[in-house]
């Protein structure tokens, strides 16, 4: 935190903020052990608001603590261990994800003074807003609605205006609910850009798609903002998939209209998938970590079997979802359809002792095999902890190829760019055990496996998942 003026050493700023977070818990232990039972609701109210408050308050302090922590003042003491990144040992020491930190990094940003490129002292993107914060007025709702609000506004808005919007922004946020601010947010983008003109910097800088968590049911919601150029492929392929045309399930590509039941909303869906399948259907989609951009799917010969049976007779059980190198569920019987249309990596763990994945030292780079065992066996980064799936991981040897590792399928592991990185450092340390499966030690943590990938896992009685 800030302590310049108040101390003189390094020492007794750190000394200071300690015994002020110990007073802070002390007080907090001391409320949790009162009781509130008899208090009465109007009295809780006024609790209500000044823990809320509170809240707020220190959130708006762990802000600025991440602003400090990506731009320490200048002569500052920043160590930390070679080749760790600031933003994973906040990750991993706060429980948060990567995404969160990046969340609270870009906020700080903007509600905290800036220097120009020659050093000169700047104020805040956003000093109406940070102040707010600082104080304690405004929940994370707030913020969101406000930044929102600003960064909706086309470039060709002045400067002045974008502070005098901010300024009435917060003023409202500081009487009024996240809603109501947004609200107010439209109603000054409608006043600012009354024409709606933007240009191409705008469309670019809001352009964007967010794939939601996979549901229960399997489904997955997808928020898109598409530019001028990809609505127009998104109507084109629409107009093409109108009733009786493209009906999931049916051979043909057209059938009677009148026994197409879709909603337009439905067929719109069925478009995107029918684009996107004819766009890796084609092969020209290049590669991807040495394998062509397709669908990769895992599964076992006994379920793969248990499936064909399934699909022949409605009272035998369908297995499993397989697993896709993404990480999602794919149910077999769509795992059985999308194979019958065209060619996808479907890694079936058995028979593969006559592929080439034993190379020795005669190559360092996975070959396409030796990542569909990692798919199969791994599914996803090693690390405890990590959950990015196998399409984003690298493939890591174990022990390092540098200076006698062996490029062979029991040899090499998935690690995420920054686990394997780690590794590479020498910040962790990794050991292949009897099963297969590569077991991580980092500091003073015992070694570990990571059982988040496999669905055997029983996590509800602490097991691990079996050899």
């Amino acid at each position: 935190m800030s302590t310049a003026g108040r101390f003189v050493t390094p020492e007794a700023a750190r000394a200071a903020v300690t015994a002020d977070l110990d007073v802070i818990d002390a007080a907090l232990a001391r409320l949790r052990a009162t009781s509130t039972d008899l208090v009465g609701n109007a009295f809780r109210v006024q609790v209500a608001r000044r823990l809320e408050t509170q809240h707020r308050t220190v959130r708006g302090l762990s802000y600025r603590v991440f602003g400090e922590i990506e731009n320490p003042p200048d002569g500052e003491d920043t160590a930390v261990p070679a080749g760790i990144k600031v933003r994973d040992l906040l990750a991993r020491g706060l429980r948060i994800t990567p995404t969160e930190v990046r969340r609270r990094f870009r906020l700080a940003a903007r509600i905290r003074a800036r220097r120009s490129l020659i050093g000169q002292p700047l104020p805040a993107e956003l000093p109406a807003l940070a102040a707010a914060i600082a104080d304690g007025a405004l929940d994370d709702e707030h913020v969101k609605a406000i930044c929102t609000a600003l960064d909706v506004l086309p470039t060709a808005v002045s400067a002045a205006e974008k502070t005098r919007a901010e300024t009435v922004l917060v003023g409202h946020a500081r009487a009024q609910d996240a809603p109501f601010v947004a609200a107010v947010g439209r109603r000054i983008a409608d006043a600012l850009n009354p024409d709606g003109f933007f240009d191409d910097r705008d469309r670019a800088l809001r352009r964007g798609a967010t794939l939601g968590k996979q549901g229960v049911d399997g489904t997955s919601k997808l928020t898109v903002t598409l530019t001028p150029e990809g609505r127009a492929y998104v109507e084109t392929l629409g107009a093409a998939v109108r009733p009786g045309h493209h009906l999931p399930g049916h051979d043909g590509t057209v059938v009677d209209a009148a026994t197409d039941t879709r909603t337009p909303s439905q067929r719109l869906h069925d478009a995107i998938v029918w684009g996107w399948r004819a766009g890796i259907e084609s092969g020209n989609l290049g590669s991807h970590r040495g394998i062509p951009v397709t669908v990769i799917a895992t599964t076992t010969v006994a379920d793969l079997e248990q499936a064909a049976a399934a699909m022949a007779d409605p009272n035998q059980p369908m297995p499993a979802p397989a697993r896709t190198g993404g990480g999602s569920a794919l149910p077999m019987r769509d795992l059985i359809a999308m194979a019958a249309r065209s060619v996808h990596y479907l890694a079936v763990f058995e028979d593969h002792s006559n592929r080439p994945i034993y190379l020795g030292r005669s190559t360092r780079i996975a070959t396409v095999d030796q990542r569909m065992i990692c798919h199969a066996r791994d599914k996803g980064c090693t690390r405890p902890g990590c959950t990015e799936p196998g399409y984003f991981c690298e493939v890591m040897h174990t022990p390092d190829w540098h200076p006698d590792g062996r490029s062979d399928a029991d040899s090499l592991h998935f690690g995420c760019p920054p686990d394997h990185k780690m590794v590479t450092n020498g910040h962790a340390t990794t050991t292949v055990t009897h099963d297969g499966r590569l077991e991580w030690s980092i500091g003073d943590a015992p070694p570990a496996t990571n059982p988040i990938h496999h669905a055997d896992t029983d996590f509800l009685n602490g097991e691990d998942p079996p050899p």
